[in-house]
């Protein structure tokens, strides 16, 4: 799957790097110069340099051979526009990111197909919203200083050790287990099995860090 972000701000590079990781196509488009050259240096993915509500960037970024495009940059106006730009490359699924929950119904009313408040959900949740992945949601926390992840573990070598020699530390806290669609409260005796669903608590810079040592 071809996917089309604009925005390299905190919620578009974690996306970007969630849909990477799951195997996908990304481009990136980012008219900071400096969240520009970051997304460069941390993603395996083409990153461009201009206005994703210009015609000529769009083109650039193979919007009409797309199957996604996500308007996730903190201004409305912007995704907006962006969003109305694209619509006319029929482009299977648009997403956009509002900061103003009041502006999401302007959204709805020119065709976007899921339209995401920053105070309601994040990259994780934009990235369930284009494809299942590995990690089915996350949320951002208070003022984004932590995240909550729901991962499927993975990595064997987290599989088969009991959560007490896991977790908490001062990064990151497992605080429940799903079985069988039934929430269990972690202790630390339990032992940690391949497939299980765990909800981490993680502080956000380390988020990254957390899904390596939990998922393949």
């Amino acid at each position: 799957m071809y996917v089309v972000i604009m925005g390299g701000g905190r919620v578009g590079l974690n996306l970007a790097s969630f849909l990477i990781s799951d195997g996908h196509d990304v481009t990136l488009v980012e008219n900071d110069g400096n969240l520009c050259s970051n997304a460069s240096a941390e993603l395996d993915a083409l990153v461009i340099y201009g206005n994703g509500t210009d015609i000529k960037t769009l083109e650039k970024a193979n919007i009409s051979g797309s199957d996604v495009f996500v308007a996730a940059t903190g201004n409305d106006e912007a995704n907006l526009l962006a969003c109305v730009m694209v619509r006319e490359y029929n482009v299977p699924k648009i997403i956009a990111r509002v900061s103003d929950p009041n502006h999401k119904s302007v959204f709805e009313k020119i065709g976007v197909d899921s339209v995401i408040s920053p105070e309601l959900a994040a990259a994780g949740y934009l990235e369930k919203l284009i494809i299942r992945p590995k990690i089915a949601d996350l949320i951002v926390l208070g003022q984004g200083d932590a995240e909550l992840l729901d991962l499927t573990l993975e990595n064997n070598k987290v599989i088969g050790k009991k959560i007490g020699d896991v977790s908490p530390t001062d990064n990151f806290i497992i605080v429940a287990i799903y079985e069988n669609g039934d929430i269990i409260i972690p202790k630390p005796n339990m032992v940690l099995n391949k497939g299980n669903k765990v909800s981490i608590l993680v502080k956000s810079k380390f988020s990254k860090d957390v899904m390596k040592k939990f998922t393949n």
